[in-house]
């Protein structure tokens, strides 16, 4: 489904559902919080050379722990011109007001970083295999590595295939998720946590490869393998341990600095 720009409020009003209270927050200055929006758009440009691009739609967000705002992908943009200048700041409170630029779907990211004080980064992405997967009744299995990660750490939504335009669909959503990595979102791609950038932008990469290797099994019409439980536990605790999920974000951050050289600028800015 497309998803609309927010409308600006009137002169003196907030946007409709939220509070006058308090202004949007400022974008901080802080080396923290410039490498924070340079990862989110290093990660941005990893999703979009992995095929998870849909026109402008689509969001990756992040904060630093334990903050009451978060970095987010802003509406015009798509994953593949994404820069840190084209990154704002949100509130996770849904009733503060909404920076100007804030793509529709907030309310999905606010609901997750409520619920969940250990995400630290969020990937909303319309991937091709994840929403054919999704819109099935299959139940991911660990055909590859890939899926061995997402084995009992996948949520499937199914109340709506909309654009995620309120809190309270958000909150569906991030019941869906539970204490997982993530969810299906039926006949609307998926949603993938991570407890940073790193691990987000990684793991969006994973389930979409993940999805598409099964999918690739199923159509062969016989019978197929994956691995067992004893596999997909030692898979879990040795292939996706942070020091390999170290290893592959940063072979991604080199293949987007060879797409794009500029990028090799943005951390060291």
């Amino acid at each position: 489904m497309p998803e609309l720009i927010q409308q600006d409020a009137e002169p003196g009003r907030a946007p409709a559902g939220r509070s006058a209270a308090a202004a949007p927050p400022v974008p901080g200055t802080s080396p923290a919080h410039r490498r924070l929006r340079a990862q989110i758009a290093l990660g941005a440009r990893m999703l979009s050379l992995d095929g998870h691009d849909d026109f402008n739609q689509g969001q990756i967000s992040a904060r630093l722990p334990g903050s009451d705002t978060f970095y987010i992908k802003n509406a015009l943009c798509g994953f593949d011109e994404a820069t840190p200048d084209q990154i704002v700041l949100a509130a996770v409170d849904h009733e503060a007001p909404a920076p100007k630029l804030a793509p529709p779907e907030l309310p999905l990211h606010q609901a997750i970083y409520r619920r969940r004080p250990d995400v630290n980064a969020i990937v909303h992405s319309h991937a091709p295999h994840t929403l054919v997967f999704g819109t099935t009744d299959l139940t991911l299995r660990p055909v590859s590595h890939e899926g061995a990660y997402f084995v009992g750490r996948l949520g499937l939504f199914t109340e709506t295939s909309n654009t995620v335009l309120d809190i309270g669909t958000g909150e569906l959503i991030a019941e869906a998720i539970g204490t997982g990595h993530g969810a299906l979102m039926r006949n609307h791609g998926g949603v993938v946590t991570g407890k940073s950038v790193r691990h987000a932008a990684v793991f969006a990469q994973v389930l979409e490869r993940a999805c598409r290797l099964q999918l690739l099994a199923q159509s062969t019409g016989v019978a197929y393998a994956h691995s067992t439980e004893r596999d997909v536990a030692l898979k879990q605790d040795f292939i996706y341990a942070d020091l390999s999920v170290r290893s592959y974000w940063d072979y991604a951050v080199r293949r987007v600095q060879r797409v794009w050289p500029q990028s090799a600028e943005w951390l060291t800015a």
